[in-house]
């Protein structure tokens, strides 16, 4: 068969099938949700053909390791993280270690998705691990918005097998493999060319979600300036959180393309001349992306600092209107505290008209002072 689809198995049912295929019988459905990692589909190329035919895993590989430009490439598509550890059990790589020659070390670094981009050599394979990323949509933005949502994506890279692990939903490959089987020229190149295909769609989304913050960012800026509102800080702190989550996908994605465009990486399998420029062109896109977020980043910065010097504009004209009719109540206060002192001699105290004068006076004050405090801007 060309495909199996296990998007329901168990790793338990996953050795089964491993064993039933090796003796030449179709793999079983059992037909239950997924506890742990799972193959969400695998295929045998050759010369970027797909092969038809009754296969299985270990006969696909042990005739790719027999014939030059055959590999296997298989997607795995693990659980997300159960409670606070970050870490994962996927038991459907210990059977693939075993079959492919996969290092100790890959297999601890795969159960935690919680990991930077990076490309590892080992003996007789490559270990990479690339940051995906997805824009949330929503109407606009609050204090606890999900713009950003990450996961992760890593890969095996053998002289004659590929495998993909992936965690969380941010990017999903079934679109790359159909997308890369029907460019059997670049497919042809191998392992490699996966590689590549799995890196131009991460990256090129990448670049989709760059686009949409810009939409988001143009928004926040809008609204701080506006004179009939401002934005709350909370919201502009929210953004500028997702935008840090989506820089942590980005930016160190830089280091592993530059070896591999550079050909620092003495890469097991090597990579071919032809697929290094492809991966140029990937970093030529993820460079761009990289200085919107750094741009976004400063704007942000600006904007935020824009809002707080507002609130601290606000704050100082409510000060100096409180002080301006404090000022007007204090005029009062004096007058009418002289005359509750109840001396016996005091300049009208026993004149018929010195009440009504006095509220007078008082009411001219306010009026005189109020004028004052207005012309000056305190009011």
């Amino acid at each position: 068969m060309a495909e199996h689809d296990i998007t329901r198995g168990t790793a338990g049912s996953f050795r089964r099938a491993v064993i039933s295929l090796a003796r030449k019988r179709p793999v079983p459905d059992p037909g239950r949700p997924a506890t742990d990692g799972t193959v969400v589909g695998w295929g045998y190329y050759i010369d970027g053909v797909r092969q038809q035919g009754d296969w299985n895993m270990v006969e696909a590989l042990g005739q790719a390791r027999r014939k030059n430009g055959g590999f296997v490439w298989i997607g795995l598509e693990a659980p997300k993280p159960v409670g606070h550890t970050g870490e994962v059990d996927i038991p459907i790589l210990d059977e693939l270690a075993e079959t492919f020659g996969l290092h100790p070390l890959t297999l601890e670094d795969a159960g935690k998705p919680a990991q930077r981009a990076k490309i590892e050599r080992y003996e007789n394979m490559m270990f990479a691990v690339v940051r995906t990323a997805r824009y949330v949509e929503h109407t606009s933005i609050t204090d606890n918005s999900e713009v950003v949502e990450t996961g992760v994506v890593m890969m095996y890279i053998g002289a004659d097998f590929v495998i993909t692990v992936r965690h969380g939903d941010a990017c999903k490959l079934r679109s790359v493999r159909e997308d890369l089987e029907r460019n059997k020229e670049l497919l042809a190149y191998g392992p490699w060319a996966v590689a590549h295909a799995v890196f131009d769609s991460i990256v090129d989304t990448y670049l989709d979600v760059a686009d949409k913050m810009e939409v988001d960012l143009d928004a926040v800026e809008e609204l701080v300036f506006s004179r009939d509102g401002h934005s709350r800080i909370q919201h502009i702190y929210q953004l500028k959180r997702e935008l840090v989550e989506f820089k942590r996908a980005v930016n160190p994605l830089q280091r592993p393309l530059a070896q591999l465009v550079g050909g620092q990486i003495n890469a097991e399998p090597e990579v071919p001349l032809a697929i290094r420029q492809y991966f140029r062109d990937v970093a030529d896109h993820l460079s761009r992306v990289v200085e919107q977020t750094s741009s976004y980043d400063d704007l942000l910065n600006s904007v935020l600092q824009a809002r707080l010097a507002q609130v601290t504009v606000d704050q100082n004209n409510d000060m100096r209107k409180i002080a301006a009719w404090a000022g007007i109540a204090a005029v009062q206060t004096t007058i009418a505290g002289i005359y509750g002192m109840n001396f016996d001699v005091m300049p009208e105290l026993r004149w018929k008209f010195g009440y009504p004068i006095i509220l007078g006076v008082m009411l001219a004050s306010v009026l005189v002072l109020h004028r004052v405090f207005r012309r000056a801007g305190w009011l």
